[in-house]
Protein backbone atom coordinates (compact mmCIF):
# COMPACT_ATOMS: atom_id res chain seq x y z
CA UNK A 1 0.00 0.00 0.00
CA UNK A 2 1.90 3.20 -1.38
CA UNK A 3 1.99 5.94 1.15
CA UNK A 4 2.30 9.79 0.87
CA UNK A 5 3.02 12.01 3.85
CA UNK A 6 2.12 15.31 4.12
CA UNK A 7 3.66 16.35 7.01
CA UNK A 8 7.13 15.59 9.53
CA UNK A 9 9.62 16.84 11.34
CA UNK A 10 12.86 15.07 10.86
CA UNK A 11 14.89 17.88 9.03
CA UNK A 12 14.55 19.01 12.45
CA UNK A 13 15.47 16.06 13.98
CA UNK A 14 18.18 15.42 12.15
CA UNK A 15 19.83 18.97 12.45
CA UNK A 16 19.56 19.40 15.42
CA UNK A 17 22.02 15.62 15.93
CA UNK A 18 24.15 17.70 13.40
CA UNK A 19 24.24 20.71 15.46
CA UNK A 20 25.62 18.48 18.90
CA UNK A 21 28.28 16.64 16.79
CA UNK A 22 26.34 13.57 17.01
CA UNK A 23 26.48 11.15 13.69
CA UNK A 24 23.30 10.10 11.94
CA UNK A 25 22.88 8.14 8.65
CA UNK A 26 19.10 9.07 7.38
CA UNK A 27 19.30 5.73 5.65
CA UNK A 28 19.18 4.33 9.41
CA UNK A 29 18.63 6.44 11.44
CA UNK A 30 16.61 6.25 14.87
CA UNK A 31 14.26 8.89 13.86
CA UNK A 32 10.38 8.35 13.17
CA UNK A 33 11.45 8.28 9.49
CA UNK A 34 14.16 6.82 8.20
CA UNK A 35 15.13 6.12 4.77
CA UNK A 36 15.06 2.00 5.75
CA UNK A 37 12.09 2.22 7.40
CA UNK A 38 10.39 4.32 4.91
CA UNK A 39 11.00 1.26 2.41
CA UNK A 40 9.49 -0.88 5.09
CA UNK A 41 6.26 0.76 4.80
CA UNK A 42 6.35 1.21 1.30
CA UNK A 43 6.71 5.00 0.78
CA UNK A 44 6.30 6.90 -2.43
CA UNK A 45 6.62 9.95 -1.30
CA UNK A 46 7.21 11.96 2.11
CA UNK A 47 6.88 15.60 2.80
CA UNK A 48 9.79 16.91 4.55
CA UNK A 49 8.91 20.74 6.82
CA UNK A 50 11.16 23.48 7.19
CA UNK A 51 10.26 24.12 10.83
CA UNK A 52 11.17 27.03 12.17
CA UNK A 53 10.19 28.44 15.80
CA UNK A 54 10.11 31.96 16.56
CA UNK A 55 10.16 31.37 20.29
CA UNK A 56 14.02 30.80 19.93
CA UNK A 57 15.03 32.40 16.98
CA UNK A 58 15.14 35.55 15.20
CA UNK A 59 16.57 35.11 12.20
CA UNK A 60 13.81 32.80 10.89
CA UNK A 61 15.35 33.10 7.07
CA UNK A 62 18.84 31.76 7.85
CA UNK A 63 17.70 28.95 9.85
CA UNK A 64 15.24 27.94 7.33
CA UNK A 65 18.29 28.15 4.76
CA UNK A 66 20.35 26.22 7.22
CA UNK A 67 17.72 22.91 7.07
CA UNK A 68 17.64 23.40 3.61
CA UNK A 69 21.32 22.77 3.02
CA UNK A 70 20.75 19.82 5.33
CA UNK A 71 17.61 18.48 2.74
CA UNK A 72 19.90 18.80 0.08
CA UNK A 73 22.90 17.00 1.12
CA UNK A 74 21.25 14.10 2.48
CA UNK A 75 18.81 14.06 -1.11
CA UNK A 76 22.23 13.69 -3.13
CA UNK A 77 24.38 11.65 -1.19
CA UNK A 78 21.14 8.98 -0.90
CA UNK A 79 19.90 9.31 -4.95
CA UNK A 80 19.63 5.77 -5.27
CA UNK A 81 17.12 5.61 -2.96
CA UNK A 82 15.11 8.61 -2.92
CA UNK A 83 14.93 12.20 -4.88
CA UNK A 84 13.43 15.85 -4.27
CA UNK A 85 10.22 16.64 -6.55
CA UNK A 86 9.20 19.88 -7.62
CA UNK A 87 6.63 18.79 -9.87
CA UNK A 88 4.33 16.22 -10.47
CA UNK A 89 5.78 14.89 -13.48
CA UNK A 90 9.16 14.18 -10.67
CA UNK A 91 7.25 12.27 -8.87
CA UNK A 92 5.98 10.22 -11.84
CA UNK A 93 9.57 9.93 -12.99
CA UNK A 94 10.79 8.91 -9.27
CA UNK A 95 8.51 6.23 -9.66
CA UNK A 96 9.37 4.68 -12.89
CA UNK A 97 12.77 5.08 -11.33
CA UNK A 98 11.82 2.85 -8.62
CA UNK A 99 12.78 5.62 -6.00
CA UNK A 100 10.63 7.37 -3.10
CA UNK A 101 10.27 11.19 -3.19
CA UNK A 102 10.73 13.74 -0.92
CA UNK A 103 8.90 16.79 -1.33
CA UNK A 104 10.03 20.53 0.63
CA UNK A 105 7.41 22.51 2.27
CA UNK A 106 7.43 25.02 5.22
CA UNK A 107 5.86 25.34 8.77
CA UNK A 108 6.40 28.73 9.60
CA UNK A 109 5.45 31.27 6.90
CA UNK A 110 8.12 34.09 8.74
CA UNK A 111 10.80 32.01 7.12
CA UNK A 112 9.83 34.69 4.38
CA UNK A 113 10.18 37.25 6.68
CA UNK A 114 7.03 38.58 5.12
CA UNK A 115 8.71 39.12 1.69
CA UNK A 116 7.18 38.12 -1.48
CA UNK A 117 10.65 38.04 -3.03
CA UNK A 118 12.06 35.66 -0.71
CA UNK A 119 8.89 33.48 -1.02
CA UNK A 120 9.84 33.03 -4.54
CA UNK A 121 13.60 32.87 -3.48
CA UNK A 122 11.94 29.67 -1.57
CA UNK A 123 10.04 28.31 -4.10
CA UNK A 124 13.19 28.26 -6.42
CA UNK A 125 14.98 25.88 -3.97
CA UNK A 126 12.06 23.54 -4.19
CA UNK A 127 9.91 24.53 -1.65
CA UNK A 128 6.14 23.80 -2.73
CA UNK A 129 3.88 23.68 -0.14
CA UNK A 130 3.59 26.08 3.41
CA UNK A 131 2.08 26.58 6.55
CA UNK A 132 1.18 30.89 6.99
CA UNK A 133 2.02 30.45 10.81
CA UNK A 134 3.02 27.60 12.82
CA UNK A 135 2.00 28.62 16.93
CA UNK A 136 3.22 32.28 17.30
CA UNK A 137 1.69 35.32 15.55
CA UNK A 138 3.57 37.02 12.80
CA UNK A 139 3.74 39.12 9.78
CA UNK A 140 0.94 36.97 7.99
CA UNK A 141 -1.30 36.15 10.34
CA UNK A 142 -2.41 34.37 13.36
CA UNK A 143 -2.23 30.78 14.38
CA UNK A 144 -5.01 28.72 16.43
CA UNK A 145 -2.86 28.35 19.15
CA UNK A 146 -0.51 30.91 20.16
CA UNK A 147 2.36 31.11 22.29
CA UNK A 148 3.26 33.77 24.29
CA UNK A 149 6.86 34.92 24.19
CA UNK A 150 6.26 37.02 27.00
CA UNK A 151 4.90 34.30 29.08
CA UNK A 152 7.15 33.60 32.65
CA UNK A 153 7.68 29.38 33.19
CA UNK A 154 5.03 29.22 36.22
CA UNK A 155 2.75 31.44 33.60
CA UNK A 156 0.36 29.80 30.95
CA UNK A 157 2.15 29.84 27.57
CA UNK A 158 -0.73 29.12 25.21
CA UNK A 159 -3.26 31.44 24.40
CA UNK A 160 -5.87 31.36 21.96
CA UNK A 161 -6.28 33.78 18.73
CA UNK A 162 -9.15 31.43 17.10
CA UNK A 163 -10.34 35.40 15.97
CA UNK A 164 -7.94 36.93 14.52
CA UNK A 165 -7.10 36.08 10.87
CA UNK A 166 -4.47 36.70 8.20
CA UNK A 167 -3.05 40.41 8.01
CA UNK A 168 -3.02 42.15 4.64
CA UNK A 169 0.47 40.75 3.90
CA UNK A 170 -0.98 37.23 4.50
CA UNK A 171 -3.60 38.11 1.78
CA UNK A 172 -1.05 38.96 -1.06
CA UNK A 173 0.84 35.68 -0.36
CA UNK A 174 -2.12 33.74 -0.89
CA UNK A 175 -2.28 35.66 -4.24
CA UNK A 176 1.50 34.50 -4.64
CA UNK A 177 1.60 30.96 -3.66
CA UNK A 178 -1.40 30.56 -5.90
CA UNK A 179 0.55 32.09 -8.59
CA UNK A 180 3.18 30.31 -7.77
CA UNK A 181 1.99 26.86 -7.70
CA UNK A 182 2.74 26.67 -3.72
CA UNK A 183 0.17 24.79 -1.90
CA UNK A 184 -1.25 26.71 0.91
CA UNK A 185 -1.41 24.49 4.01
CA UNK A 186 -3.33 25.97 6.79
CA UNK A 187 -2.65 23.65 9.81
CA UNK A 188 -1.97 25.34 12.53
CA UNK A 189 -3.49 29.17 11.27
CA UNK A 190 -6.30 30.55 13.38
CA UNK A 191 -9.94 29.38 12.49
CA UNK A 192 -10.37 33.12 10.94
CA UNK A 193 -7.70 32.53 9.14
CA UNK A 194 -9.28 29.19 7.74
CA UNK A 195 -11.65 31.01 6.41
CA UNK A 196 -9.49 34.39 4.76
CA UNK A 197 -7.80 31.79 2.51
CA UNK A 198 -11.26 30.07 1.95
CA UNK A 199 -12.56 34.16 0.83
CA UNK A 200 -9.45 35.03 -1.28
CA UNK A 201 -7.92 31.89 -2.95
CA UNK A 202 -9.83 30.02 -5.66
CA UNK A 203 -7.82 26.74 -5.93
CA UNK A 204 -7.50 23.86 -3.51
CA UNK A 205 -5.34 23.75 -0.21
CA UNK A 206 -4.52 21.61 2.17
CA UNK A 207 -4.42 20.93 6.14
CA UNK A 208 -1.08 19.00 6.18
CA UNK A 209 -1.52 17.41 9.54
CA UNK A 210 -4.85 18.22 11.16
CA UNK A 211 -7.76 16.19 12.29
CA UNK A 212 -11.38 16.29 13.51
CA UNK A 213 -12.39 18.81 16.06
CA UNK A 214 -15.50 16.87 16.70
CA UNK A 215 -13.92 14.14 18.03
CA UNK A 216 -10.30 15.63 19.90
CA UNK A 217 -11.35 19.53 20.88
CA UNK A 218 -7.42 20.69 20.29
CA UNK A 219 -7.92 24.05 18.66
CA UNK A 220 -5.42 22.75 16.31
CA UNK A 221 -8.04 20.33 14.63
CA UNK A 222 -10.40 21.75 11.58
CA UNK A 223 -14.76 21.91 12.51
CA UNK A 224 -16.93 19.86 10.99
CA UNK A 225 -17.61 23.73 8.75
CA UNK A 226 -13.62 23.54 7.96
CA UNK A 227 -13.88 20.01 6.48
CA UNK A 228 -16.90 20.48 4.63
CA UNK A 229 -15.38 23.62 3.03
CA UNK A 230 -11.89 21.91 2.79
CA UNK A 231 -13.41 19.25 0.80
CA UNK A 232 -15.67 21.65 -1.39
CA UNK A 233 -12.68 22.92 -2.36
CA UNK A 234 -10.78 19.88 -3.64
CA UNK A 235 -8.30 19.93 -0.80
CA UNK A 236 -7.21 17.53 1.90
CA UNK A 237 -6.68 17.19 5.56
CA UNK A 238 -3.61 14.65 6.71
CA UNK A 239 -4.67 12.15 10.06
CA UNK A 240 -1.94 13.65 12.09
CA UNK A 241 -0.56 10.69 14.70
CA UNK A 242 -0.32 12.98 17.81
CA UNK A 243 -2.04 11.57 20.55
CA UNK A 244 -3.30 15.41 21.58
CA UNK A 245 -4.90 15.76 18.29
CA UNK A 246 -6.32 11.97 17.65
CA UNK A 247 -7.99 12.06 21.28
CA UNK A 248 -8.72 14.49 24.44
CA UNK A 249 -6.08 13.48 26.97
CA UNK A 250 -7.19 12.41 30.44
CA UNK A 251 -5.80 15.00 32.91
CA UNK A 252 -3.47 16.55 30.18
CA UNK A 253 -1.14 13.38 30.15
CA UNK A 254 0.31 11.99 27.10
CA UNK A 255 -0.93 8.42 25.86
CA UNK A 256 -0.57 5.75 23.26
CA UNK A 257 -1.47 6.85 19.91
CA UNK A 258 -3.75 3.82 18.81
CA UNK A 259 -4.66 3.14 15.22
CA UNK A 260 -8.44 2.66 15.71
CA UNK A 261 -8.53 6.13 16.94
CA UNK A 262 -6.71 7.71 14.31
CA UNK A 263 -9.30 5.76 11.71
CA UNK A 264 -12.33 7.05 13.74
CA UNK A 265 -11.27 10.15 12.68
CA UNK A 266 -10.79 8.82 9.34
CA UNK A 267 -14.66 7.51 9.65
CA UNK A 268 -15.61 11.03 10.47
CA UNK A 269 -14.23 12.97 8.14
CA UNK A 270 -15.41 10.60 5.46
CA UNK A 271 -18.99 10.85 6.82
CA UNK A 272 -18.54 14.84 6.58
CA UNK A 273 -16.57 15.58 3.59
CA UNK A 274 -16.66 12.24 1.60
CA UNK A 275 -13.95 10.05 1.36
CA UNK A 276 -11.75 12.23 -1.08
CA UNK A 277 -11.28 14.48 1.68
CA UNK A 278 -8.76 12.43 3.76
CA UNK A 279 -5.04 11.85 3.48
CA UNK A 280 -2.17 11.56 5.97
CA UNK A 281 -0.15 13.77 7.77
CA UNK A 282 1.90 11.51 10.60
CA UNK A 283 3.75 14.82 12.18
CA UNK A 284 6.59 11.74 12.98
CA UNK A 285 9.68 13.63 14.51
CA UNK A 286 7.43 16.76 15.40
CA UNK A 287 6.05 15.11 19.29
CA UNK A 288 7.35 12.86 22.20
CA UNK A 289 4.20 10.84 22.79
CA UNK A 290 4.17 7.17 21.86
CA UNK A 291 1.86 5.97 18.36
CA UNK A 292 1.29 2.08 18.15
CA UNK A 293 2.59 1.69 14.69
CA UNK A 294 6.05 3.45 16.68
CA UNK A 295 7.41 4.68 12.84
CA UNK A 296 6.71 4.83 9.47
CA UNK A 297 7.71 1.32 8.95
CA UNK A 298 4.65 0.02 10.46
CA UNK A 299 2.26 1.57 8.59
CA UNK A 300 0.48 -1.56 7.72
CA UNK A 301 -0.96 -1.36 10.81
CA UNK A 302 -3.13 1.84 10.03
CA UNK A 303 -3.94 -0.13 6.64
CA UNK A 304 -5.74 -3.00 8.44
CA UNK A 305 -7.26 -0.86 10.96
CA UNK A 306 -8.98 0.75 8.24
CA UNK A 307 -9.75 -3.19 6.59
CA UNK A 308 -11.24 -4.09 10.10
CA UNK A 309 -13.79 -1.14 10.26
CA UNK A 310 -14.94 -1.27 6.78
CA UNK A 311 -13.36 0.84 4.58
CA UNK A 312 -12.29 -0.99 0.90
CA UNK A 313 -9.32 -1.17 -0.37
CA UNK A 314 -10.03 1.32 -2.82
CA UNK A 315 -10.33 3.64 -0.13
CA UNK A 316 -7.44 2.66 1.99
CA UNK A 317 -5.59 3.56 -0.80
CA UNK A 318 -6.94 6.90 -1.31
CA UNK A 319 -5.99 7.68 2.20
CA UNK A 320 -2.72 6.41 1.91
CA UNK A 321 -1.57 8.14 -1.79
CA UNK A 322 -4.14 9.06 -4.22
CA UNK A 323 -6.02 11.93 -2.98
CA UNK A 324 -2.61 13.81 -1.98
CA UNK A 325 -1.83 12.91 -5.53
CA UNK A 326 -4.62 14.23 -7.15
CA UNK A 327 -4.02 17.93 -5.34
CA UNK A 328 -0.63 17.53 -6.24
CA UNK A 329 -1.16 17.42 -10.17
CA UNK A 330 -3.52 19.99 -9.85
CA UNK A 331 -1.38 22.56 -8.40
CA UNK A 332 2.33 21.41 -8.57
Amino acid sequence: MKVVDMHCDTLSALLSAKRQGKNFDFENSDTQISLSKMQAGDYLLQNFAIFVNLGETDSPLPEALEMILLFESEMEKHADLIRPVRSYADIEQNQADGVMSALLTGEEGEITMGNPDFLYFLYKLGMRMMTLTWNYENSLGFPNVRLDKKASASSDRYCLSQNKGLKEQGIVFLEEMERLGMIIDVSHLSDAGFYDVLEHTTKPFVASHSNARALARHPRNLTDEMIRALADRGGVAGINYFDAFVKDRVDGKAALSLCRDMVAHMKHMKQVGGIGCIGLGSDFDGFGSPVEMKDCSGMQLLADEMSREGFSTGEIEAVFSENVLRVYKELL
